[in-house]
Formats: C-alpha cells, sequence, structure tokens
C-alpha cells in the first residue's frame, strides 16, 4: 500500500488530462511485480515513458485500452535508461509500429544499440533465465544493431510532450538514467532513482545501481525542483511531503 493510501487505480489511472499512469505485470519469472510505465497524450498521439519488461507486449497493450488509449496511436517511446524492464518491448513495438521514434540520453544509447555491452544484463545473468525468457533476451540483443534513436535527449531539456516535460539526468543507476519532471502538475517520473517501499520514498536499489554515490548525488538535482507528487516506476505514486522527504533522502548521503 502506497503511503498516500492511493494507488493509479484510484487516481483513475491519470494526473491531469494529458498524463496516464500504466500498470503492467513484469511477468511470472519477477513474480508478477507491478511497474508503471506512462503516457503522455497529445492532439498528434501518445508517448510512452518505458516500454516494459520483455515478453510483456500483449499486458502493455492491455494496460493502454484499460486507460481509453490504443496502441496505435503511439508516436514516441522515451526511453529512461538501459535496463530490461525498461526497453523490454520496443522491438516488439516497432515490429507492430515502424515509425514510432525513439528517444534516450545520449549516455545510454551506445548500450542500447549494441555498441557497448550492457552493464547489468551481461550473459551470466542470462544464463540465470528461465529458457523463453533467455531467448527472448539473446534475441533482443542481435537485434540491437537494428535500433535507431531519432533524438539524443540532454540534461535540462524541455520537450513539449504531455503538456511539457524537462529531462533530468540522474545517473548512477545507469550513467544515461533520466528522470522526468512535469512542471504544470509538479509531477517528477522517477524511473528508477526512486522507489516507493513499504509505503516510504526512497533512493535506487542499490543491488541494482552500479554506481550508487553517484546515483545519491543525483539526487541533488531533484531537491531543487516544485515537486508535491512522485511517480516511481518500482512502488507507484507517492505524494506525501515529497519535498521535505527527497530533502531528507539528498542529505542522508553526507
Amino acid at each position: 500500500m502506497l503511503r498516500s493510501q492511493r494507488n493509479p487505480k484510484q487516481l483513475n489511472m491519470n494526473i491531469g488530462t494529458q498524463i496516464l499512469i500504466l500498470e503492467v505485470s513484469m511477468g511470472p519469472f519477477f513474480g508478477h511485480s507491478i511497474i508503471h510505465p506512462v503516457l503522455l497524450k497529445d492532439e498528434d498521439g501518445l508517448t510512452l515513458i518505458d516500454s516494459g519488461m520483455l515478453g510483456q507486449l500483449e499486458p502493455l497493450r492491455k494496460a493502454i485500452s484499460d486507460v481509453g488509449e490504443d496502441i496505435s496511436r503511439l508516436k514516441r517511446i522515451v526511453i529512461t535508461h538501459q535496463d530490461i524492464d525498461h526497453i523490454g518491448n520496443v522491438q516488439a513495438l516497432l515490429d507492430l509500429l515502424p515509425n514510432t521514434a525513439l528517444l534516450a540520453h545520449k549516455d545510454d544509447i551506445p548500450y542500447m544499440t549494441g555498441e557497448r555491452p550492457f552493464i547489468k544484463l551481461t550473459p551470466e545473468r542470462i544464463n540465470l533465465m528461465e529458457p523463453a525468457l533467455k531467448q527472448q533476451a539473446e534475441d533482443m540483443i542481435r537485434r540491437l544493431p537494428d535500433l535507431r534513436f531519432a533524438h539524443m535527449l540532454e540534461d535540462g531539456e524541455h520537450l513539449p510532450y504531455g503538456g511539457g516535460i524537462q529531462i533530468i539526468h540522474t545517473p548512477g543507476h545507469t550513467p544515461g538514467h533520466i528522470s522526468l519532471y512535469v512542471p504544470a502538475h509538479k509531477l517528477l517520473l522517477a524511473a528508477d532513482e526512486l522507489r516507493v517501499v513499504e509505503g516510504e520514498l526512497v533512493g535506487p536499489a542499490e543491488s541494482a545501481t552500479p554506481d550508487m554515490p553517484l546515483a545519491l548525488k543525483s539526487l541533488d538535482k531533484l531537491t531543487v525542483l516544485d515537486v508535491d507528487k512522485v511517480l516511481c516506476y518500482h512502488g507507484g505514486y507517492y505524494d506525501q511531503n515529497v519535498q521535505a522527504r527527497l530533502q531528507a533522502l539528498s542529505q542522508s548521503r553526507e
């Protein structure tokens, strides 16, 4: 249960009219853990923030339908970072909608095009997967050189989608990890820079964060934002004294 005692369904799965929060299962290999991609809705179509886990295209399609939208209206995918549960359905989406534009931070793009090996999706980790998921991971890696990115995102960049978003480069979890700030709603889409665990807003998972000192330092960028609600990819929605909590998390590393 979220500390706010609400979850995205109780928010009617949206914040305002242009930000739609999705709930997608990561599948049985991950205990059906729920993740939260986001749709930004504009007149020209939809922007998806992160694509979910490998092999979960149909749950993603259903989640989009559940908020009253159709996957065919997808125009762009913003990938917050290279981890498998964020890029897992990108290739399937492009197979379905080949004109969809990809956007990501320049420091993670080389990993997502196969120029560099994934930091966390190592051969050792792939070998631990059940056979079907292992095959999907190997197929994804084989096809990485086919990915083309329409735009390389920069720290502080403003984009018009969803009424206006700002890119916040928050490295540490990965070199090119980004969070997104939606000033019109004082909303932070934190990706994996923050989590909600047992009702509390906490920092990134240490076990999945290769450069934890840098990830914690990245919290400083969030403390200067006018934020009163956070959507975490893992854990969901949080709206209890957000700025004070961000300050406490930032200061805890000192």
